[in-house]
């Protein structure tokens, strides 16, 4: 039996697809866009698309598709990492859209206009590898996650089912502060606007004026795609945004308080997914109302002595995450941390994500995170370190504070204060740029 195959984008070729620069661009002019550029390609077998603005990481992206060529997504622009990613893969070369020194090896500059060329919809066969993904590298290496192009459909149309609700049956548009090569960027304001009803705007903002700016220039259902760092930064600014239908956030936990201050604040739900790039997003929840998670239809979720199998309609197989969860009654679970943040340490248990949440309460810290360190040689069990933000606030006092929340053992030592912590553009923290802070 042949395979399935499926259109590039869908609706009708008036639709719009895109706010570009205050300019809308219907699904014509798109596939236009992505034919030119498809003539313009190097040859190759491998992609990395490193496009800051939205619309033409798009363009890219299935223009790389169309060729038979296969994008690849590092988790950062670093000239080490997407360095390192060339090494991995043969015949790669990189796209991007503006002037990089000093450009990676085999950089295509895309024009400032973008070529057009006529041509139909296309169509891709489903076990089609149009992308690789790589993990943020928080906890180790960033590895590498092939996406198909049937998987990317079933993954959409979860999603939608998980979010439509939110603003109803009108074409809403999404504003994103997240970068395209990550998964969860990639979901969200990337493929939701290509495969279903709904708007990309192309910006990337950054700071509470530029989302306010952002969200201005977009159309009535407004859609604010997130990040728990972010948003809190939007909370806390005083910034005033335009009605909005919906935020939605993921890459860390949001923090009830943050959900609950953030929909009074906005007046809207904040509407939180979970998920990796493993496994794409396969469940949502109310943060400020719940702690319990809600599956997307066809999840089921299998507990694991080191973690959790996901399955779900959109995986080929199942895929273990090192997450630990229990399973509630109504394709319901809660998360009860990681086998990997679990310590136990003369005795006595402990999960790095309870200290960080402790070091997080203590007044005057703005930001901060508990890790473990390798053992050193002749010691069972690594250090327990920590790297602060607190402007103003002793690193002493921090230590006295944190004395009265946890057993001695579990203390932070060292305990480090940093103008700001090296969160790369999701809001998360490779290990490595961590363990580098707490070295220097």
């Amino acid at each position: 039996m042949s395979p399935r195959r499926y259109p590039l984008a869908v609706g009708g070729l008036e639709r719009g697809l895109a706010r570009v620069a205050g300019i809308d661009v219907d699904l014509r002019t798109f596939l236009a866009h992505v034919h030119g550029l498809a003539a313009l390609l190097p040859e190759g077998r491998h992609a990395i698309n490193l496009c800051e603005d939205r619309y033409r990481f798009l363009v890219a992206f299935c223009a790389v598709a169309l060729r038979g060529q296969v994008n690849l997504l590092p988790p950062s622009r670093a000239i080490a990492v997407v360095a390192d990613v060339q090494r991995r893969y043969a015949e790669t070369w990189c796209v991007g859209d503006s002037a990089l020194d000093p450009a990676p090896p085999g950089y295509f500059r895309l024009p400032a206009t973008l070529p057009q060329a006529q041509g139909p919809m296309p169509w891709l066969e489903e076990n089609r590898c149009v992308a690789i993904g790589f993990t943020s590298g928080s906890t180790g290496a960033p590895a590498p996650n092939p996406k198909t192009w049937g998987s990317l459909q079933t993954s959409t149309a979860q999603n939608l089912q998980a979010l439509q609700d939110l603003w109803g049956r009108t074409l809403p548009e999404v504003v994103a502060t997240v970068p395209p090569q990550h998964m969860y960027g990639l979901e969200m304001s990337v493929l939701l606007p290509l495969l279903g009803p709904a708007r990309m705007h192309a910006g990337k903002p950054f700071f509470p004026d530029d989302v306010a700016q952002a969200l201005a220039q977009a159309s009535a259902p407004r859609l604010l795609v997130t990040t728990p760092v972010h948003l809190r930064v939007l909370v806390e600014s005083g910034v005033r945004l335009p009605p909005l239908a919906g935020i939605v956030t993921a890459t860390a936990p949001l923090p009830q308080d943050l959900a609950i201050a953030a929909e009074q604040r906005f007046g809207i739900e904040v509407r939180e997914v979970f998920g990796s790039t493993e496994t794409c997003i396969f469940a949502r929840r109310r943060t400020a109302h719940e702690a319990a998670w809600d599956l997307l239809p066809g999840v089921r979720l299998e507990p694991q002595p080191d973690g959790t199998r996901v399955h779900a309609p959109h995986l080929p197989l199942p895929v273990t995450l090192a997450d630990l969860v229990e399973l509630l009654p109504g394709e319901r679970f809660v998360l009860r941390g990681r086998r990997a943040d679990l310590l136990e340490i003369a005795g006595k248990r402990a999960s790095l994500g309870d200290l960080t949440r402790r070091l997080l309460a203590v007044a005057g810290v703005q930001d901060g995170v508990v890790v473990q360190l390798a053992p050193e040689p002749g010691h069972p069990v690594g250090r327990i370190a920590a790297l602060v933000v607190a402007p103003g606030c002793e690193e002493s006092r921090i230590l006295q504070a944190l004395r009265a929340e946890m057993d001695p053992v579990f203390l932070p030592r060292p305990l480090r204060k940093v103008a700001q912590l090296p969160r790369n553009e999701t809001g998360k923290l490779p290990r490595d740029a961590v363990l580098a802070l707490l070295q220097g």
